[in-house]
């Protein structure tokens, strides 16, 4: 437990504090006592402190000179505020008339290390201010902006009146910690050009009186919707559980991906994993799902039963169907899944063969990235090797309707293509400091040929990945306009379960180029002239393979337009 003693601010009201008459008796261990100013900090073993342990904690520290303004102790474990005057520690005094159990003053802190953020449990590595929030009228009541010694840990605390639903109150908690992780880290110091401590105030008022979580995390959103930025935001438990599937490439469940079907309102199978539950088990694409283990799944979106096919591997689930087209009783069947460990990979590819316009037969290697999820880079360079072993001689790498993801990820997959130490990226942080981010000593897996496909789906990491390639001359850009997110986001877990994302960076291309809001505009826009795509049709069917596995890629035009740069690169012997 930690205890900050120091000079405050301004001292508007007195919070609201129930009756205590048997506060727990315990023994001060532990004891340390620091001095920058008028601060002291004291850190106890994790047990209720007696007001009577105060006393003792303000003696030892020589507390004996009369400060020049009121001093606010706040400890975490008994959420009981004191005031330090004259050597000795009292309890504030709680008004008769407004004292209630429903009006008891709880704290909840944030810190900036992204791994754990619960501040009664932890203290945590931020911030320079304690809050106290009046049950009444729920302002701010002290700021503390001493600087605290280098040996300590900055901190914020703030405390505030507990709601009378419990559910809401989880929520003020998440509040505070949002409100402080934006405070230090938002990639606009101004915050909009609004005074974001008034912020944490209203909003905390506007929280106090509701009644459910819902309306709670809604006043958070709201009061995030001011800071400008649409990347900024927060998700529920449920949707950031969804969010790390996502992101690890990792579930447990069937292998099936469903979706809404917006005419019909009816949920369908878009696909199933290949050698997954659902497949083996005979689940087609288009197959209509009508219940889940008996439940009945009118009204209910696709994000919901998703949830309701997870589940620990090696339980199982019972999947009623109607086969696609099909709507009579006689078609549908009930299939009984168990569920496995499943492993989505972001990464697709083939080796497309055709003819150079000098009559060779060569192979370009196609490579579809459609996340940046931690196993993208893993997978990538499989995908590459494999290729190598197959002697292709050109790569296109797809990063169409690629919305992003971990910019980590981003940054791997581009060193996978270039050497030495070039510059992948630049940052820049609230302070407007510039950092580049560079390879050190990078080996390319491969220097043949590369052309990457864009468009205006194309966002974040996948912009970052392409201005690196095309900045560092490996690579052109084959497509239309990318989405021109140029905008770098934490994603802080909080101590309900849900998520923060905040704006913690803006960023420019090697070559200086500013991509948020403006997008990156490739070399080579795609065409659909008839002739080129007849032209490049005729070249792949004149290859003796299944036109059914390159049936797609042969009526892709950007595919085709990549492939006639590449032949241009060959031809005038540019390839790095």
């Amino acid at each position: 437990m930690e205890i900050l003693v120091g000079p405050t601010h301004s001292l508007l009201t007195p919070p609201v504090l129930p009756a205590r008459k048997n506060l727990k008796q315990s023994a001060i261990t532990n004891q340390k006592v620091s001095r920058s100013g008028e601060e002291r900090r004291f850190f106890f073993s994790p047990s209720s402190i007696s007001v009577e342990g105060m006393e003792s904690v303000c003696r030892a520290a020589q507390f004996s000179s009369k400060p020049t303004s009121p001093t606010i102790l706040l400890s975490l474990q008994t959420k009981h505020l004191i005031r330090a005057q004259k050597g000795w520690a009292r309890s504030f005094p709680a008004s008769p008339r407004r004292a209630s159990p429903n009006r008891t003053v709880v704290a909840a802190s944030y810190g900036n290390n992204n791994r754990d953020h619960d501040a009664v449990r932890e203290r945590n590595s931020i911030g320079k201010t304690v809050v106290a929030v009046s049950a009444a009228v729920a302002a701010l009541v002290s700021v503390y902006f001493s600087d605290p010694p280098p040996s300590f840990a900055e901190s914020l605390t703030v405390a505030f009146p507990v709601s009378r639903a419990r559910e809401v109150n989880t929520v003020q908690r998440t509040l505070v910690e949002a409100w402080g992780l934006i405070r230090e880290t938002f990639v606009d110091p101004t915050f909009n050009h609004q005074d974001w401590d008034s912020k944490l105030q209203q909003t905390m008022v506007e929280m106090f009186p509701l009644s459910s979580s819902d309306a709670a995390y809604n006043k958070i959103r709201g009061m995030l919707s001011t800071l400008g930025d649409p990347f900024t935001r927060i998700i529920s438990p449920k949707e950031y559980q969804s969010f790390r599937i996502g992101s690890d490439g990792n579930l447990q469940g069937v292998g099936v991906f469903i979706n809404l079907e917006p005419r019909t309102g009816r949920l369908v199978v878009l696909s199933c994993i290949e050698g997954g539950p659902a497949a083996r088990a005979g689940v087609q694409e288009g197959d209509q799902l009508i219940e889940i283990d008996g439940q009945r799944l009118d009204g209910i979106d696709s994000e919901v039963a998703a949830q309701k096919l997870r589940g620990r591997v090696g339980t199982s689930v019972t999947m009623k169907l109607s086969s696609k087209d099909s709507g009579s009783d006689s078609s549908t069947r009930e299939v009984k899944l168990s569920r496995e460990y499943i492993r989505l990979s972001p990464i697709s590819s083939a080796i497309i063969p055709h003819r150079t316009p000098d009559g060779r037969l060569a192979k370009t290697g196609y490579v579809k990235l459609s996340a940046f999820s931690q196993s993208a880079a893993t997978d990538m360079a499989n995908a590459i090797q494999e290729m190598e072993r197959q002697d292709v001689q050109s790569y296109i790498l797809d990063l169409r309707n690629n919305p992003g993801g971990l910019v980590k990820a981003g940054l791997d997959v581009a060193q996978m293509w270039l050497d030495g130490d070039e510059t992948l990226v630049n940052t820049l942080d609230r302070e407007g400091n510039m950092q580049p981010i560079n390879m050190v000593d990078g080996h390319a897996i491969t220097h043949d040929p590369l052309v990457v496909l864009v468009n205006e789906g194309s966002a974040s990491a996948s912009e970052i990945l392409a201005g690196a390639l095309h900045d560092n001359g490996r690579a052109i850009l084959v497509g239309h306009k990318t989405f021109g997110k140029g905008k770098i986001q934490s994603v802080t877990e909080l101590h309900d379960g849900s998520a923060l994302f905040v704006t913690v960076a803006k960023y420019l291309s090697p070559a200086l180029h500013d991509i948020d809001q403006v997008g990156i505009t490739p070399d080579v826009q795609c065409t659909t002239e008839d002739v080129l795509r007849e032209y490049y049709s005729s070249q792949l069917k004149n290859n003796n393979k299944n036109s059914k596995e390159y049936a797609s890629l042969e009526a892709d035009s950007c595919i085709m337009v990549a492939e006639h740069e590449l032949d241009i690169q060959e031809s005038r012997g540019t390839a790095s």
